[in-house]
């Protein structure tokens, strides 16, 4: 059933559109916005950041570098995943320093707050967080909506190259519908 609707208007990957459907200009703008996005693994934070989220994450408790990547991308919602690239080195640095100490247990490297690590911690107690920095909050939201919008696309793909006219006919009916509701969310005071 792959690519039935060839013929009929959706155009091939290839090939041209049919009557009113630009075809593989469709399929091929959502292919390259998916692997736009999919290459983008979030905000790009500071080196201060991921020193700040480190330090404020083990005055909570100790932890091993894998929860701190894990815990910074559950508090900022999915806006900040910081890559094992910048946590490591981030975490050798401060152990270098001597402001958090690395326990070695089961193959693991737990890390916790030494003193002046505690002091430091304590110190920045009263700034927000780095998750919670306003620069985290609002590329979590401005990254959303693209996301969804992508995953919808994949998805109204996915009917066109491989569902029946009649299912076509109703994913077209649904976008008409979601598209409708958008501009009405924009038209609420």
């Amino acid at each position: 059933m792959s690519n039935s609707f060839m013929g009929d208007g959706f155009g091939g990957r290839r090939g041209g559109g049919g009557e009113g459907w630009p075809g593989s200009v469709v399929w091929d703008a959502m292919e390259q916005l998916r692997g736009q996005f999919d290459r983008k693994a979030g905000p790009r934070m500071g080196r201060g950041d991921v020193r700040a989220a480190v330090l404020a994450l083990l005055a909570e408790k100790p932890m091993h570098g894998y929860q701190i990547i894990q815990e910074i991308e559950e508090r900022s919602n999915g806006a900040w995943k910081p890559s094992p690239g910048s946590v490591y080195p981030t975490l050798q640095l401060l152990a270098d320093e001597g402001v958090i100490a690395a326990e070695e247990s089961n193959g693991r490297k737990t890390y916790s707050l030494t003193d002046e690590g505690r002091q430091m911690a304590d110190a920045a107690a009263d700034q927000p967080a780095p998750w919670e920095a306003p620069s985290a909050r609002d590329s979590g939201r401005a990254s959303a909506l693209p996301k969804a919008g992508i995953d919808l696309a994949q998805a109204a793909a996915q009917v066109g190259r491989s569902g029946s006219p009649e299912q076509v006919k109703q994913a077209v009916a649904v976008l008409e519908e979601a598209r409708r509701k958008l501009y009405s969310i924009l038209a609420q005071d």
